[in-house]
This record gives C-alpha cells, sequence and structure tokens, in this order.
C-alpha cells in the first residue's frame, strides 16, 4: 500500500479539497455517504482506492484527510453540505478566530493554539496507513491561514516525519485579481518556508484558471466552484496511477526524481488538457497529438506566466484513457522538434510519461465535457520565476515604506524576519537565472567539468549566496 494523506489548509484549501474529494468518490464510485454500491471487497486492503480512503468494518470509506481552518464559516459549509456524512467530525479541525490575513497570526499566535490538534489527527492517520507514501498539502499563501498555519503545519511535518515527500498545491496571488492588500508580505513569508519544507510544488493562480474556465469553457462568470474543479482534474490526474491500473506507472516519489534538478528549484507549471465544453466536444478528435501539444500552449497553463519566456528544465506527461505508447512517444518527438518549447541544454531529454488506463471522470452537470482521453502536464520551467519577481516588486514597494509592519510584528514577528524572507526570494531568482543561463560550448572536456561545476554551485550556493544581496537591488 502507498497511501497518501491530504492536508487542506485555509479557505482555498478546504475549497479546493471539496472539488477534489467530490472528483475522487464519482471516480471510485463512493456515495456522498462513503459507501459504495457495487463494493464486494469489504477487507480487502489491496484494493488501490485505499491509497486515499480507508475502509471501516462498517464498509464505509472515510478520506485520508484533514481539514484545518483557523474560523469556522468555511468548514461549517462542509459539516453541511452534500459530502457531510464522508469525512470523519475529527477531521473537520476550525479555530474560533481568524488569521484576519495576517501571517504572523496564522504562524504564531492563533496557529499555535490548533496546530498540536491538527498534528494529532496527522499522526492517528499515519497510523493506520501501511506505506505512508506522503503528503498532498493545499493551501493558498496570499491570506493568513494558508500561509501563516501552513508553513508552520510544513514545519512540523518535517520534524515529525522526515524523509516522506510533501507535494503542495500552492494558489499564488495572481497580477491582476488581488483579494487582500498584505498578499506579497504574506506570500515571500510563506515561500520562505515553502523552499525549505515542500519536495514539490505546484504553484496555481486564479486568474490563470478564469482565463481558461472563460476561454475554453465558455463559462462568461466562473465562480470558485468552476476553478476548483478544473484544479481537481489537474490533483487526479497526478495521483490516478496510484488509484488505478495503468500501462506506464507514476509514483509520487517519481515526480521528485524527475523534476526537480536541485532542492530549491521545485515549483512547478501545470497545465490539463482538454478542457472543453459541452457544445464543442462533439467537434473535436482530441487525438493524442493534439492534446499533448495543447498541453504546452501558455494560455492553458494554471499560472500566470509564460513558458515562452523561460526554458523547460523537466516535464511530466501524465496521460489517462485511451492511450497506447506508441502514440505517446510520437506526440513527444512531435514536441521536441517545436521551436516555441526550448529546453535548458544541460537536460536535453527532459520527458517523463505516465499512462493510465482510466479516462477522466466528470462531475455530473458541471461545464467540462466527458472525454476519452486527456493529459496533466507538470513541468519544471524557469519562466516560474516571473511569478516571485512580481511578489518581490510589490514586496519592496510596500516593505520600502513599511507599511502594515506593525500588524506583523504585533503579532510576535519580527522586522528581521521580513528581510530575510526577501533576500531569500531574491537568491532563488537568481537560482532560476542562473540555471537557464546558457553553458557556453568550451573546449569539450573543460567545458565539460565547468558546466558540471556550475550546475553543482548553482543548487548547492543558492541559499548562501543570498546573503550578500542587498535585498531592494531588484
Amino acid at each position: 500500500m502507498r497511501e497518501i494523506i491530504s492536508i487542506h489548509i485555509g479557505q482555498a484549501g478546504i475549497q479546493v479539497g471539496n472539488a477534489c474529494w467530490e472528483l475522487h468518490c464519482i471516480e471510485h464510485g463512493i456515495t456522498a455517504d462513503g459507501f459504495m454500491p457495487k463494493d464486494k471487497s469489504l477487507g480487502k486492503e489491496d484494493d488501490a482506492y485505499n491509497t486515499f480512503f480507508s475502509e471501516t468494518s462498517a464498509g464505509k470509506h472515510v478520506p485520508r484527510a484533514v481539514f484545518v481552518d483557523l474560523e469556522p464559516s468555511v468548514i461549517d459549509e462542509v459539516r453541511s453540505g452534500k459530502y457531510k456524512g464522508l469525512y470523519h467530525p475529527e477531521q473537520l479541525i476550525s479555530g474560533k478566530e481568524d488569521a484576519a490575513n495576517n501571517y504572523a497570526r496564522g504562524h504564531y499566535t492563533v496557529g499555535k493554539n490548533i496546530v498540536d490538534t491538527a498534528l494529532d489527527r496527522v499522526r492517528r492517520l499515519a497510523e493506520a496507513c501501511k506505506g505512508l507514501q506522503g503528503f498532498l498539502i493545499f493551501h493558498a499563501v496570499g491570506g493568513g491561514t494558508g500561509s501563516g498555519l501552513g508553513s508552520l503545519l510544513l514545519e512540523r511535518l518535517s520534524v515529525d516525519y522526515g524523509k516522506k515527500s510533501k507535494l503542495g498545491f500552492t494558489v499564488y496571488p495572481s497580477p491582476q485579481v488581488s483579494t487582500a492588500v498584505v498578499e506579497p508580505y504574506n506570500s515571500v513569508l510563506s515561500t520562505h518556508s515553502l523552499l525549505e519544507h515542500t519536495d514539490v510544488d505546484v504553484i496555481l493562480d486564479n486568474e490563470a484558471i478564469y482565463d481558461n474556465c472563460k476561454r475554453s469553457l465558455d463559462v462568461e462568470r466562473p465562480s470558485y466552484t468552476n476553478l476548483n474543479r478544473l484544479v481537481a482534474q489537474v490533483i487526479s490526474s497526478l495521483t490516478a496511477s496510484l488509484r488505478f491500473d495503468g500501462a506506464l506507472n507514476v509514483d509520487v516519489t517519481e515526480f521528485q526524481t524527475n523534476l526537480v534538478p536541485y532542492p530549491r528549484i521545485h515549483f512547478m507549471l501545470s497545465s490539463y488538457a482538454p478542457v472543453i465544453s459541452v457544445a464543442k466536444a462533439g467537434h473535436e478528435q482530441l487525438s493524442v497529438a493534439e492534446i499533448t501539444s495543447a498541453a504546452f500552449e501558455p494560455n492553458n497553463m494554471m499560472a500566470k506566466c509564460d513558458p515562452r519566456h523561460g526554458k523547460y528544465m523537466a516535464c511530466c506527461m501524465m496521460y489517462r484513457g485511451e492511450v497506447v505508447p506508441k502514440d505517446v512517444n510520437s506526440a513527444v518527438a512531435a514536441i521536441k522538434t517545436k521551436r516555441t518549447i526550448q529546453f535548458v541544454d544541460w537536460c536535453p531529454t527532459g520527458f517523463k510519461c505516465g499512462i493510465n488506463s482510466q479516462p477522466p471522470s466528470m462531475v455530473p452537470g458541471a461545464d467540462m465535457a466527458a472525454v476519452k482521453r486527456a493529459v496533466c502536464m507538470i513541468s519544471n520551467s524557469t519562466a516560474i520565476a516571473e511569478v516571485f519577481a512580481r511578489i518581490d516588486r510589490n514586496f519592496d514597494l510596500m516593505y520600502g515604506k513599511r507599511a502594515f509592519v506593525h500588524w506583523y510584528v504585533g503579532e510576535g514577528m519580527e522586522e528581521g524576519e521580513f528581510s530575510e524572507a526577501r533576500e531569500d526570494l531574491a537568491a532563488l531568482e537568481k537560482d532560476y537565472e542562473e540555471v537557464g543561463a546558457d553553458q557556453p560550448a568550451a573546449g569539450a572536456a573543460a567545458g565539460d567539468e565547468a558546466g558540471g561545476d556550475a550546475g553543482g554551485d548553482a543548487g548547492g550556493d543558492g541559499g548562501g549566496d543570498g546573503g550578500d544581496e542587498p535585498a531592494a537591488d531588484s
């Protein structure tokens, strides 16, 4: 067994979580109260869906998930919603007062009281696992709970479960659409600990997904439910290989091995294809080659940054549905010949593929059409540095005037933490720059050696070099 525990933190994490568990239930034929009508497997532990659900002696399937929020209102919607019978009541943990968009409240004052309860629940879930593989963490870094409590939980998980992989799905602030003034502060402070404590972090962005829904699904005014259902498809594709059989298996730990060249460079771009409305689906061919090329389209990315401005280090393509390896190989070969898709010169191959026989399921009544095959791409591209550069610029504008800082200091933070986190991000931007820089092709042997060393240094020294850079440089 390779169980995975999901942790949903703050409003964004919980709402994405709702969409994910709704989809997982549909995929496995589990009803809203946790029973599986066509279930013959009572007590059989080798069934693949047990990676995500644990089965009680009464034949009920309970998600291996914890929902944590510092205020009750969002979790109360889960407690009274359609899937209220699915979750164990103790897995829905809510506090009494909100983090008020303040990282320091989520991390130091209010968050400190709730984190032990949450970790205790996680520990009990982990003890019920035969072979825990890792954690999926869902949160946003613009607000207070997702950023503050999120990083606190991650730090504690690193201590308790050092070697287990932690995959983050993190909603970053969008360029135009903002829900809080202090988003840049919370994001920078939180990214500082994501750098240390997650193994792979998939960056999502509301604005990019809005545009995706509007353009591809013809939803004039997308709601968060529309966005979350799209994100749920990405997350489902990532873990499909754990829950269903396929021709080419992809394990969660394999993402790390194949996608992360240096420990700090683990922020991923994701995309999903085909995103297509019911009205259009009947008129499209949607061959493997088409969906593969759609996955590389800049406007199908789930974060607002243009992969054409950067270079890819590695891509992981997860196909599901009616897909045969021959089609995948020719589709990938076609991508490699495209001029617009560039790889860094030290990683020429760069593709990891997975094939899963289970076609994607759709939520009944949703906007997305049911299709026979789909692909989800997770890629490590230097273009993601645009996201950090944008946040850093906004951070500098506010921090230059020390605006809003007193709210953070009043909750027990020190001003030094701001500049420390900001320097760390400056170093990260530099790391991305070095990784994407072309290495001069000198004499063969000497050139190779220099190339190898430069690569090693870029990864190793990234953390150290940050200190020399004044934060205001950028």
